[in-house]
């Protein structure tokens, strides 16, 4: 373009002049600016409406083929940044390529290197293949073990942990069967304390036997240990037995107790001497528990035990007993001698040990009945009165004569409401007693029973010294007579109900005596001189004439007893046919 093209162009357009030149449309500025130098004035001021009209359809055309297509150019640019994304990130690549190829070129060379040793790997993997069966075996072990021991297979077990045993000792350096010794071990522990578990439960003989043989083929613990454990595990399965024996009615918790230790009991240590032959020879002969100390150990392991368990049971059963709940212990006492006598079979005859418990307990039961009884005399006493009391005669003493050698109480009782009351009592007494009356009760019973009447008569006196001023000639005629009917009717009635209890005959032929030597010690005799000493001067007839006609009463009874067939005299009712008036 010359120099007068450009200075046009500058006079036209002074501010873009280089922008136009330097532009990509510069030929058209300047083809279009000759064109411009070629119009009249008309066609020149008609251009600038021209030149809108057409800017006016360009952006017409513009707009509709934007609209028209708007696809394509959406298209159109997102391919553009496509492009550019994917040349951005090839040009990334090439960079990093670049930057790792040395890196490659080093690993390349280290496998070139490490190749050569695949052959020989290759040759080890063959040969590791055709014994895949074999080690698939040996690494199984573990595994199969504790499928064994859960379904309870101990033979088999037992023979994989030996086999395991003999590879270990052979191969023990090689690491994966030290592994398979570790699982094995610990498979061991697990099967070990499965089969105590069992121990726990309610094993019959032979499964007990299997039990105990597995255990000893582990050589888990020595003989004597073994024994231990045995007499534990099944100690603490018969405690927990009899722990689950509900306590709220002690006559039922004990009769329960007495038939689950002796049957569980008996099977424990029928299922010990089955399992420890060794013991029998020493404790076959054995009579009580504490006997043969010279034994081996382990038998006085087992008598040890034996011995606590007898223990336990004999301090359980003094527990119910004295809890005052038992029905009837002529039932308990049957029951525990069967037992201790069933026990006998297996030289361990305990009944020695119980009859001590059922004397105590029986014993003190009397004594508190009795302290009881002679209490509720001492307030009835005290409120007895002696107004418009009236001698009703003679007549029914008389009557009365007849059953005074009997069992029943005299009649002459029944004018008197304190005797009444106290005899009615002690009967009630007797009657609890009579089902299970040992005889080495009788010199307690009659003791306490006399210290009892000493009671009575002394609170009979202190009445009479309380109320004599105030006496009218009947009360005393009355009082007299109730003197008379404690002394010559009550207390002989209550010596007769004693030899009903407790036969004088059966007593004497215990001791290897006569009655007569019997009498002579007092035992099952009441002291009447020292009962009725109180009141002796208040006594119409002198004390000496009352204890010969007792004397002569005591004689008689002989005689009726000895009359009575053997046994039938424990089996006497003692009838409570007082009233109180």
């Amino acid at each position: 373009m010359d120099y007068e093209h450009e200075k046009v162009l500058k006079l036209v357009f002074p501010d873009e002049c280089e922008e136009i030149l330097n532009g990509d449309n510069a030929p058209e500025v300047i083809d279009y600016m000759f064109k411009l130098g070629s119009y009249k004035v008309d066609q020149l001021k008609k251009e600038t409406n021209r030149l809108q009209e057409e800017c006016k359809q360009n952006v017409e055309q513009t707009q509709e083929l934007a609209v028209n297509n708007y696809k394509t150019f959406i298209q159109t640019a997102e391919c553009s940044r496509e492009i550019y994304q994917k040349f951005v990130e090839t040009e990334q690549r090439v960079e990093s390529l670049s930057t790792r190829l040395p890196e490659f070129t080093a690993t390349c060379n280290k496998f070139l290197a490490s190749s050569s040793n695949i052959n020989s790997a290759r040759r080890l993997n063959s040969l590791t293949l055709t014994r895949n069966a074999e080690l698939l075996e040996i690494l199984e072990i573990p595994q199969l073990m504790e499928s064994c021991i859960r379904e309870g297979r101990y033979e088999e077990t037992l023979e994989l942990a030996a086999y395991v045993q003999r590879i270990g000792n052979k191969h023990g350096g090689i690491p994966v069967i030290a592994s398979i010794q570790t699982a094995v071990e610990a498979a061991w522990h697990t099967m070990l304390v499965q089969l105590l578990s069992q121990l726990r439960t309610d094993l019959q003989l032979p499964k007990c036997l299997q039990v105990v043989g597995y255990l000893r083929r582990m050589q888990a613990f020595t003989t004597a240990e073994l024994k231990l454990k045995f007499l534990q595990i099944r100690t603490n399965w018969f405690k927990e037995l009899l722990a689950k024996i509900p306590q709220d009615d002690a006559h039922v918790h004990l009769t329960k107790t007495i038939d689950a230790t002796r049957v569980h009991l008996f099977n424990i240590i029928t299922q010990y001497r089955a399992i420890f032959p060794e013991d029998e020879d020493t404790s076959s002969g054995m009579t009580t528990i504490t006997s043969n100390l010279n034994a081996p150990d382990g038998n006085k392991i087992f008598q040890s035990w034996l011995h606590d368990r007898i223990v336990d049971f004999i301090n359980t059963l003094e527990k119910d007993l004295a809890s005052n709940e038992i029905n009837s212990f002529d039932t308990i006492l049957g029951q525990c001698m069967y037992f201790g006598l069933s026990f006998s079979r297996v030289g361990v005859d305990f009944r020695s040990l119980i009859a001590p418990v059922f004397i105590r307990v029986i014993s003190l039961n009397f004594q508190n009945a009795i302290v009881k009884i002679t209490q509720q005399f001492e307030q009835d006493i005290e409120q007895y009165t002696l107004i418009n009391k009236v001698p009703i005669g003679i007549n029914r003493t008389k009557s009365s004569d007849k059953s005074d050698n009997g069992n029943h109480p005299p009649e002459s009782l029944l004018d008197f409401t304190p005797l009444a009351i106290y005899c009615n009592g002690v009967l009630t007494v007797f009657n609890e007693l009579r089902l299970c009356a040992p005889i080495a009760l009788a010199p307690t019973v009659t003791q306490v029973l006399e210290g009892s009447l000493e009671n009575v008569c002394k609170n009979v006196l202190s009445f009479y010294r309380q109320e004599q001023q105030a006496f009218t000639p009947s009360e005393r005629e009355y009082f007299i007579r109730f003197c008379s009917c404690f002394a010559y009717d009550l207390v002989p009635y209550l010596q007769r109900c004693i030899h009903f209890i407790f036969p004088p005959t059966t007593i004497a032929s215990y001791l290897g005596i006569n009655v007569l030597a019997l009498q002579k010690h007092g035992l099952t005799y009441f002291r009447q001189k020292k009962i009725l000493e109180p009141i002796e001067r208040l006594l119409p007839d002198r004390i000496e004439t009352v204890i010969r006609a007792n004397v002569g009463t005591g004689v008689r009874e002989r005689e009726e007893q000895s009359s009575v067939p053997e046994g039938s005299s424990n089996e006497t009712s003692i009838s409570v046919e007082t009233t109180t008036g």
